[in-house]
């Protein structure tokens, strides 16, 4: 249900599409929709959006935004990162209010 000025969908740059699709699909199950060749969407996923195609991505270092995957197993969904052919930039480590990679 869409709610009044709260957020209700968020688009990533992908450079490619098609690894994007490949890695969430793997990695979590994601199903995609294809709009064209340059726009893949996805929902049911805690926050429905979409990857756009584009030679430039953000990345948090840089000043994006973080987006929070919560998982009641986190060395689990680590070991499916990775085995979706994912790369970890900082290994599990301790925050206020638990941990994250």
């Amino acid at each position: 249900m869409n709610e009044h000025e709260k957020i209700n969908y968020v688009e990533f740059a992908s450079a490619n599409l098609t690894e994007a699709k490949q890695f969430f699909s793997d990695a979590f199950g994601w199903k995609f929709e294809d709009f064209g060749p340059d726009y893949t969407a996805f929902c049911n996923e805690g926050l429905d959006g979409g990857f756009y195609k584009a030679d430039l991505a953000a990345t948090a270092a840089n000043g994006s935004a973080l987006i929070i995957f919560y998982s009641n197993n986190l060395e689990n969904t680590l070991a499916k990162v990775m085995d979706a052919g994912g790369s970890i930039t900082k290994e599990i480590f301790s925050f206020p209010g638990g941990r994250r990679f």
